[in-house]
């Protein structure tokens, strides 16, 4: 337990920080979860779609510090290579 109000205070911040960054990784995980259903179905522009607000989804994550700018720029490459894999596969 903290003695010093400074570090009451800090206590206090990092309970609302961790709400905060939890709802907010709860929000991205569900756009995500999205994208991935969307490109399992075929992709099209369902996907296209869902990806992009997946991607604004990232950069806020990343501008609010939730996550790390360097992995929301890892989760979007990862994000492209696969819709750009749909895309290129060929519909039987």
């Amino acid at each position: 337990m903290a003695h010093s109000l400074s570090a009451k205070k800090r206590m206090r911040q990092n309970v609302k920080r961790r709400a905060l960054n939890r709802a907010r990784k709860t929000v991205l995980k569900s756009k995500l979860r999205k994208v991935q259903e969307s490109l399992a179905h075929g992709g099209g522009a369902e996907a296209d779609s869902t990806c992009q607000t997946a991607f604004q989804a990232l950069d806020r994550a990343a501008d609010q510090r939730t996550i790390h700018r360097n992995a929301a720029a890892r989760r979007k490459s990862r994000l492209a290579r696969r819709r750009n894999a749909t895309k290129s596969k060929p519909t039987a």
